[in-house]
């Protein structure tokens, strides 16, 4: 299952180069800006990747809700701490947020078992 981790990843690092060739200073200073905004400052890194997780399972981004996973994952966030944000997420992004909790599910076991 560590397979849908690898090929997100692979995907995701080759379009972005791909993109970031074009040398498009917006698109060059929104990825800076995303960068940057999850950095450490009056809310620490984990914090705020449960902040960009909830707000990506609502907004219901399986992309952006896989980036999160893992990166909650590499701060050592707990799949108790995560299961709580997704559940606050289902709540409220309501029921058609499910299939996107379904495949958070799937995700976080995948880092689990590559880890």
């Amino acid at each position: 299952m560590s397979d849908i981790v690898e090929n997100f990843n692979a995907y995701r690092a080759k379009m972005n180069d791909k993109i970031l060739e074009d040398n498009n200073k917006i698109v060059k200073r929104i990825f800076n800006l995303d960068t940057n905004a999850f950095q450490e400052g009056a809310l620490d890194k984990k914090t705020k990747e449960l902040l960009g997780l909830v707000a990506s399972t609502v907004l219901r981004c399986d992309d952006c809700v896989k980036y999160h996973l893992e990166t909650c994952f590499k701060e050592g966030l707990s799949k108790a701490e995560v299961s709580e944000a997704l559940a606050i997420s289902t709540l409220v992004g309501g029921t058609i947020v499910i299939p996107h909790l379904r495949r958070a599910h799937e995700y976080w076991e995948a880092l689990e078992n590559k880890g």
